[in-house]
């Protein structure tokens, strides 16, 4: 069950004057300034800018990982913003999926059970788990490494492991944060490719990256530079 329902006409995320102030006094940080923004559900979008321009920060903010200074998020209509963090746990585990540079598998854990673990935090059944984590598997192209463990498994094996952990449970918007950092050219497009198939089915997707080659393969790209968005 969805933790939130969606407005008629409502964008899935609007952010409202949004600041992100780290440190005080003369060690204060702006990381993000006076930022608006709306993204509309099924969007596929890329967040670019240089390091230090706030295109992480932004994206924190966007996965419930953070919290706006001032300035409200909506999602889905409602002000996640003013959540509790226990809400805002649920929402993270139920409406977004995660995909980083780095991959974060568990080593000990073969493919299929690194995909299953959201789903244990979901409290749903194990035979559903397993079925949904094959489906995952499947759907990135790994049916037949699902007893694998990590250190069996190339990086860009261990990516598309990442991106099925990442939709498990179905999300509503797929946020991916330079996930092809640590990846060789031919893998990057094989998991650009997965992206794009994954939009096609609806997914919101925000690339945050700092490659122009990978933005350009998104609908949209938002530039941040020094906080603020300065094209779109």
């Amino acid at each position: 069950m969805s933790v939130l329902s969606s407005p008629v006409c409502q964008p899935l995320i609007k952010l409202d004057n949004i600041y992100k102030t780290y440190g005080t006094g003369n060690t204060q940080v702006n990381a993000l300034s006076g930022v608006n923004l709306a993204i509309e559900s099924g969007e596929y979008c890329a967040i670019m800018g240089s390091s230090g321009s706030g295109k992480s920060t932004v994206m924190n903010i966007l996965g419930c990982l953070d919290r706006p200074t001032i300035g409200n998020y909506y999602l889905q209509g409602e002000n996640v913003a003013s959540f509790s963090t226990k809400k805002l746990a649920s929402i993270r585990n139920q409406q977004i999926g995660f995909v980083f540079q780095q991959f974060h598998l568990l080593p000990q854990l073969t493919a299929l059970e690194n995909t299953m673990l959201p789903m244990i935090y979901a409290g749903v059944p194990y035979g559903e788990r397993k079925k949904r984590a094959t489906e995952a598997l499947i759907k990135v192209g790994l049916g037949n490494r699902l007893e694998n463990k990590p250190n069996q498994l190339s990086g860009g094996q261990q990516q598309r492991v990442a991106i099925a952990r990442a939709i498990v449970n179905k999300p509503l918007i797929l946020l991916a944060d330079e996930p092809t950092g640590a990846l060789d050219t031919q893998t990057t497009k094989e998991v650009m490719k997965i992206f794009k198939q994954l939009n096609e089915e609806k997914i919101t997707i925000i690339l945050v990256t700092h490659e122009l080659e990978l933005g350009e393969q998104s609908d949209r790209i938002i530039y941040f530079s020094d906080g603020k968005i300065t094209a779109d």
